[in-house]
């Protein structure tokens, strides 16, 4: 299967194998989910620490593994939820002008409170509401400038 893109003219080429006859649709679907675990990876990598165990043996290794894979599936979840319990406008924030929390800011909140010893728990909260709701405004402003500049 080959894909160009549409901007750059960019060819990807992907190797498909199905052991019978499957439509195109389903292939691209296929390929396309990579992306996603990819990002997945990624994501544990940089939220998780996926990449911070040194191999030595695989028990310890499959250990690691499953307890990064548990906590980055614990900050997903939890997302997702947010997101579920938010009903946004029409710009993509919350009634209260946040946007709704990210697995980088429930991960951040749960190492400050959690993990690390505070002195002020409430700085801490009134410090992540200031970033969500600065990251709304950011993204509104950005999505307003982007309609005007199109077409």
């Amino acid at each position: 299967m080959i894909r160009r893109n549409r901007t750059t003219g960019e060819l990807a080429y992907y190797r498909c194998y199905s052991p019978r006859p499957v439509p195109l649709s389903t292939l691209v679907k296929v390929a396309g989910s990579r992306w996603t675990v990819e990002e997945t990876f990624q994501s544990s990598k940089g939220l998780a620490g996926l990449d911070e165990h040194q191999l030595h043996r695989w028990d310890s290794w499959h250990r690691w593994v499953t307890l990064v894979l548990l906590a980055h599936a614990f900050l997903a979840i939890t997302a997702a939820l947010e997101r579920r319990d938010q009903v946004p406008t029409d710009d993509g924030t919350s009634p209260g002008g946040l946007i709704p929390l990210t697995c980088n800011e429930i991960q951040r909140l749960f190492t400050s409170l959690a993990v690390r010893p505070v002195r002020d728990t409430a700085h801490r909260l009134r410090w992540s509401t200031w970033r969500r709701r600065h990251q709304a405004r950011a993204r509104h402003s950005h999505n307003r400038r982007q309609t005007t500049l199109q077409p």
